[in-house]
């Protein structure tokens, strides 16, 4: 269990080093400015949840998950925790590179109060894991990124920690290390250790926590599922991107589901519809039927040459299937202030039995939002074929025994 109360993280920044020493002297030629890095931050993260935080560069991410480790002592508040800690933050922290992998494995294991036997004890499914080979006998700094974040990430998950935090560690590893950290993940939730995660893979963070917070300024923007905080993430990031900030959802009028929405409103869209193939509303499909997803939407002010895109995600948020009439190759032309605009897709569902949610939105050419619906509408796909995954993919099967020629 971890529980953060109120804590604010203050930083005094000096114009020259000597204002520094004259102040710690007590004598104040001049003061020195004050950077909030956090303000004010509340969670509480149960025993057995994984709890991912998200934000741009400089929010506070790490500066709040050191304070939690406990590098770092909070200007104001305090932070609760019960259970074991291991902490992979920043790549270089924690490992001495001239030592060896070995050596460093032994070191960071005393370090979290392990006996040397136990140690031992786990340290042949530390090698095996980490997949290093004979660099697990030579200095660390010989190690490429992947290398050292594979045994780093080893070390931590196998001293039986009852919280795991971990700091955007998994992003330099390839997709066959991804995958396994994922199901160490899943086996770690099984086990109720508590996880703390900060990642710029939104498809990971999706894929792995039970709640999200976004972080802006040092400030706690908002906390909720994953899929919220996703997309309130992207909203930011689209919005700064284009140099408009988000508008309330009050205006214009979106479909109640719809999670978020934002963009510049050169558009706005005032209908999401799925339909069969025979035109008529349905919130449900076969393998095989042809969704018709129908878009509407009504100008505020000129634009040439609008783009419509879809985005189809799982319930878990993950995204399965993207498009828009640029990629399609479709120019929709100029369109005046009040004038509407109907753009349909037409889909052959391949999708798993599983429900499923759409997103859509209305952009400039260039890809700013002129209106982004999140979540703005859901459907379920009906099957009796049990499938893993998303897509039900035309499958065909061949077989043959293979009888070994006994005359030689």
């Amino acid at each position: 269990m971890i529980a953060v109360q109120n804590v604010s993280k203050r930083y005094r920044l000096y114009q020259r080093p000597l204002d520094r020493v004259l102040d710690g002297l007590s004598l104040h030629t001049a003061h020195p400015a004050d950077f909030w890095a956090l303000r004010n931050i509340n969670l509480r993260v149960e025993k057995g949840e994984v709890f991912a935080l998200l934000g741009p560069n400089g929010c506070g991410k790490s500066t709040l998950l050191q304070v939690i480790s406990g590098i770092l002592q909070p200007t104001t508040g305090r932070v609760l925790k019960s259970g074991r800690i291991a902490a992979l933050l920043e790549l270089g922290a924690g490992f001495n590179p001239e030592f060896t992998g070995r050596e460093n494995v032994l070191l960071n294991g005393e370090i979290m109060g392990l006996s040397r036997r136990e140690i031992e004890q786990a340290f042949p499914r530390i090698e095996a894991f980490a997949e290093i080979g004979e660099f697990i006998n030579r200095p660390v700094k010989e190690y490429s990124t992947g290398m050292y974040v594979r045994l780093a990430f080893s070390a931590a998950i196998h001293v039986d920690p009852e919280i795991l935090i971990v700091d955007e560690a998994l992003s330099v590893g390839d997709a066959i290390f991804a995958s396994r950290c994922i199901q160490k993940f899943d086996e770690l939730r099984q086990r109720q250790v508590t996880i703390l995660l900060v990642s710029h893979d939104l498809g990971l963070v999706k894929r792995l926590a039970d709640r999200a917070a976004f972080l802006l300024n040092g400030e706690i923007v908002m906390q909720g599922s994953p899929k919220d905080a996703v997309n309130r993430y992207n909203g930011f990031v689209l919005d700064r991107e284009s140099g408009h900030k988000t508008r309330p959802e009050t205006q214009s009028g979106p479909p109640a589901k719809s999670s978020f929405r934002h963009g510049d409103r050169t558009s706005a869209i005032s209908q999401v519809q799925l339909l069969n193939r025979n035109g008529d509303r349905c919130a449900a499909f076969q393998r095989g039927d042809t969704i018709v997803l129908r878009v509407i939407a009504t100008f505020q002010q000129p634009c040439d040459q609008p783009v419509v895109g879809i985005l189809i995600r799982s319930r878990i948020g993950m995204d399965v299937f993207g498009t828009n009439t640029r990629i399609e190759h479709i120019d929709l032309g100029r369109f005046e202030a009040g004038e509407t605009l109907e753009v349909e897709f037409e889909l052959d569902c391949l999708l798993s039995r599983n429900e499923y949610t759409v997103t859509v939105a209305t952009q400039h050419w260039n890809g700013l939002s002129q209106d982004w619906l999140d979540d703005a509408i859901e459907f379920r796909v009906i099957d009796t074929k049990d499938l893993a995954g998303v897509l039900n993919l035309n499958t065909r099967v061949q077989h043959r025994k293979l009888i070994e020629n006994a005359t030689r």
